[in-house]
This record gives structure tokens, C-alpha cells and sequence, in this order.
């Protein structure tokens, strides 16, 4: 198969094909748009760091049309936040059934399974990769599901992950040197 040269290394041809059908990206939090760590204080409190490249990836992809959504097992009002100030409305917490909530979303979408990717790293996430074409993960996942991911980023989880895929599908799509926004 071709190789296409990308901003990030060489990437099969099939695969970009792939992106260029994709109407929604459903990513996991913890490990993806974080670098899985979890911050507590002593009163409760809980931190989570998110990478500004991720945000304005995920504004350019709403922006062309193509929805982001989020599936984690956790809640948090930090996803919430996060989530809500980058535009994205699709935001399923506390969901451990991964692959039930991305069935409900294609189904309540109206897509196919050609037209979602989703991104995970740990084994809920697996789950995921059913209801789509393009399975991804991250180099610091787990490698259990980095062995069945159709894509490993080059990026890590929290250091701009998601901004890599969001900038392969916008290539993908003959979109990625525009400016969409001010980064977030």
C-alpha cells in the first residue's frame, strides 16, 4: 500500500482513506486527553492537566462538521468544563459499558460504522473499537490495546494525542492548514 507523508511520520494510505469518512471521534479521557494522572488533595479535591494542542483540535474538527464525543467511566465536573469550554456536547460520564455508549451514539447519530473512530488506552475501552472503523491509541497505553488498535499515536495521552488524530482527519479531509479559532 501507498505511504503518505503526514506532519507526523508516514502514514498508510487506507488509513487516511478511513479518516476521510469520519463524521465522529469518540475519546476516552483518562490517558487521552490527560496523561492519566489523577491529582487529589487532602479536602477531595481532584486535578486533571489538559493539553491546549488537544483543545484546539478538537474546535477545528466541530468547526468542518465532524462531532467530538466523550465516553469515560468516571464523572467529573472537571470533564464537564473541559468539554463544554471546547464546544463538545457529546459527554457520556460514569459509562463503564464503552461499547454500549458508542452503539447509543451511532444509532442516535444516525451513522455508520465506517464513519466513527475512537480513541482509548486501557481495556474498558476496547469496547469501542467494535462500533468503529478506526480504532487508535496512544503509546502509553495499555498494550493489550495498543495490539488490537488499528493506530498508535505518536504523540502520548495528555501531551497532544488527540490533536494529532484531529490533525490526520483534517488532512484527511483537505483541511488542516486553516485556522479555526484561537486555541483553548
Amino acid at each position: 500500500m501507498a505511504i503518505i507523508e503526514t506532519l507526523y511520520g508516514p502514514v498508510n494510505n487506507h488509513f487516511i482513506s478511513k479518516l476521510s469518512k469520519i463524521k465522529l471521534l469518540v475519546c476516552d479521557v483518562d490517558g487521552i486527553f490527560s496523561d492519566g494522572s489523577i491529582y487529589m488533595g487532602n479536602d477531595g479535591e481532584e486535578l486533571k492537566a489538559f493539553h491546549t494542542l488537544d483543545g484546539y483540535g478538537v474546535k477545528s474538527m466541530l468547526e468542518i462538521g465532524i462531532d467530538v464525543a466523550i465516553v469515560t467511566g468516571r464523572k467529573s465536573a472537571i470533564v464537564e468544563n473541559r468539554m463544554s469550554a471546547l464546544g463538545v456536547s457529546l459527554i457520556i460520564q460514569g459509562e463503564e459499558d464503552k461499547k454500549t455508549a458508542v452503539q447509543k451514539l451511532r444509532t442516535g447519530l444516525n451513522l455508520k460504522k465506517e464513519n466513527i473512530a475512537s480513541m482509548g488506552d486501557d481495556m474498558p475501552d476496547v469496547g469501542m473499537f467494535e462500533h468503529s472503523s478506526v480504532s487508535i491509541s496512544v503509546p502509553n497505553g495499555h498494550p493489550y490495546v495498543k495490539s488490537v488498535a488499528e493506530y498508535i499515536t505518536r504523540t502520548t495521552g495528555g501531551a497532544g494525542a488527540v490533536r494529532e488524530v484531529c490533525d490526520l482527519i483534517l488532512f484527511a479531509n483537505n483541511k488542516l492548514n486553516r485556522i479555526y479559532g484561537s486555541s483553548v
